[in-house]
């Protein structure tokens, strides 16, 4: 008879083979025709120009991460309402545990906007198109290789 922990390491090993196994049968059933369309870089429907060794602006992270903040933490919105929302409890206390959810309900969603109100305070959620910032190296490579190297993969 197995343990609860050789269940559970059973159901591990399960879950990888069963992983792999799927994984190897789309590579069998699957065409691989790569060509050279298909291999070229692709990226927000622009094909890339130039050098890729350039700084980004940090406001993408900065956004991303407001974003995501604030998504997750609004989705904890939806099991408060219905842990708190139960009838009976409302019943129970005479009303009172409908005023307390409601009350830290309106706490919960004062704290997110009071961190998206700091957000726009500092200017966080301001977009401003920078100019790429071109490094300038001394390489021993000369220009001309690297135009011919681009021209040649741009087609």
């Amino acid at each position: 008879m197995l343990s609860d922990f050789g269940i559970m390491l059973l159901f591990i090993v399960a879950a990888f083979a069963f992983i792999g196994g799927i994984l190897l049968f789309g590579k069998l059933l699957r065409p691989d025709r790569p060509g050279e369309e298909k291999l070229t870089t692709y990226e927000s429907g622009e094909e890339p120009v130039g050098n890729a060794n350039i700084q980004f602006n940090p406001r993408f992270y900065v956004i991303a991460l407001i974003f995501v903040l604030f998504d997750v933490e609004l989705v904890f919105l939806f099991p408060w309402a219905t842990v708190f929302g139960q009838a009976t409890l409302i019943a129970e206390t005479g009303g009172l545990w409908g005023w307390f959810t409601l009350t830290e309900a309106f706490l919960f969603v004062g704290v997110l906007a009071l961190g998206l109100a700091y957000a726009w305070a500092k200017g966080y959620l301001d977009w401003e198109k920078p100019q790429p910032k071109i490094p300038k190296i001394d390489s021993p490579v000369p220009p001309e290789l690297y135009q011919r190297v681009n021209e040649r993969y741009s087609r």
